[in-house]
């Protein structure tokens, strides 16, 4: 029996609107195919071993990576990320590794400390082509790794780059904000591929970005817990987390505290997959999608919430905004982080001989556009306790450091 396209696949089962390795526009570079892996898979591997991936682990989400070992790095929400876009791909009959490949690669251009960091990095940049993270995660991926003697970057399959540029929807109408002049220069100028700025990207993008919305709103929950900025009390009225609370109170009566958080949020994650299984087959079958190009040229997001999950989602968010994004320990550690950068910059722009080697080669000129962005690059590259111990290193008269 023939699936239509709005049906649910089988395991195995791909749709006729699923990207295919086989039928991939390549690499920028060309180089001969993998004996042992799919071309997403590759890019998948080549994104793991980089080392915009690996500093991952030192970056934090909410918390600043000294307030404690439990919380949610950049790295392991990645990887939450991950879990999830592959297992919506899977039941959409999608390409699991090209899923998987844009989750992982969403926040390499994160800087330290979180939003706190990028707010900084924004304001630093203002006069200089300012800073956005989606942008820099494109650069890091296209030009800051260094790995390969044949090309800068990791030279990515052309949908594993679209979706990195483009999977919370068409860009091509913040190509002129300073901030996106780098991918404005790559599409337009020739040097590098036509992204198809105005268009959607690709189902298995989509899936990496709602996937990225489930994993922060659950995890900020448990991280919000376990920090103790709000209780699961205080949660027993949110939308969405609050009847999983009470339906896992019900089931394990028993259970102490700890194990009913986990236990909600677990079921949280299941219920907002589902919500979105259904709302994005929904969409399909409404728009009558039946390949990639009519993914491409579609009118909306087609991997998406309900509305329904769309206001619950808001009411938690608010919650969360209020409770816990600027709960005062958040905003001091937020002035502490932003304080940090801020004066790293100023004193590498006005005296970029102190930048290590490497980045002083690039930060010593004349041009204050190209100083400012050697001196973002090496910023935004940067760990939590990097940071922290590079200012420390700077800024304090301490004879005993070893700078």
């Amino acid at each position: 029996m023939t699936n239509s396209p709005s049906a649910p696949f089988q395991p195995g089962e791909r749709a006729p609107y699923a990207e295919t390795p086989a039928r991939s526009r390549g690499r920028l570079t060309p180089e001969p195919a993998s004996r042992t892996r799919s071309a997403f898979a590759r890019d998948r591997d080549r994104i793991i071993h980089a080392t915009a991936f690996r500093r991952l682990k030192g970056k934090t989400q909410v918390f600043v990576a000294h307030e404690g070992d439990h919380y949610r790095t950049r790295l392991t929400h990645s990887l939450e990320v991950a879990q999830i876009a592959r297992s919506i791909a899977h039941a959409m009959g999608l390409d699991q590794d090209l899923a998987e490949t844009v989750a992982l690669a969403h926040d390499l251009g994160h800087p330290p400390f979180g939003h706190a960091g990028e707010d900084e990095l924004q304001v630093q940049m203002q006069d200089w082509g300012g800073f956005d993270h989606n942008v820099q995660t494109f650069r890091v991926v296209t030009k800051l790794e260094e790995r390969y003697p044949a090309f800068d970057g990791l030279n990515l399959s052309w949908e594993t780059v679209e979706g990195v540029v483009k999977h919370n929807g068409p860009v091509s109408h913040k190509l002129d904000e300073p901030s996106w002049q780098a991918i404005a220069d790559y599409t337009r100028a020739g040097e590098g591929w036509d992204l198809r700025l105005d268009s959607f990207a690709s189902l298995e993008a989509q899936a990496a970005a709602i996937a990225d919305d489930i994993a922060y709103n659950n995890h900020d929950v448990d991280d919000g817990v376990q920090a103790g900025l709000f209780s699961l009390s205080d949660l027993g009225d949110v939308p969405l987390i609050g009847p999983e609370l009470h339906g896992a109170r019900r089931d394990w009566p028993d259970a102490d505290d700890r194990m009913i958080r986990i236990e909600a949020v677990r079921r949280m994650i299941g219920v907002m997959v589902e919500d979105v299984l259904t709302e994005s087959e929904r969409r399909i079958a409404e728009d009558g999608v039946r390949s990639v190009e009519d993914v491409r040229r579609a009118k909306r997001t087609l991997v998406q919430f309900s509305d329904p999950m769309m206001a619950d989602l808001g009411m938690l968010r608010a919650f969360l905004f209020e409770r816990m994004y600027r709960h005062y320990r958040v905003n001091r550690s937020r002035s502490q982080a932003r304080r940090i950068l801020g004066e790293m910059f100023q004193l590498f722009m006005a005296e970029p001989e102190v930048l290590p080697p490497e980045w002083s080669v690039k930060a010593m000129t004349e041009d204050s556009r190209k100083r400012a962005r050697a001196v973002c690059d090496y910023i935004a590259g940067m760990t939590d306790q990097y940071a922290i111990e590079e200012h420390r290193k700077l800024f304090s008269l301490d004879p005993s450091l070893d700078l």
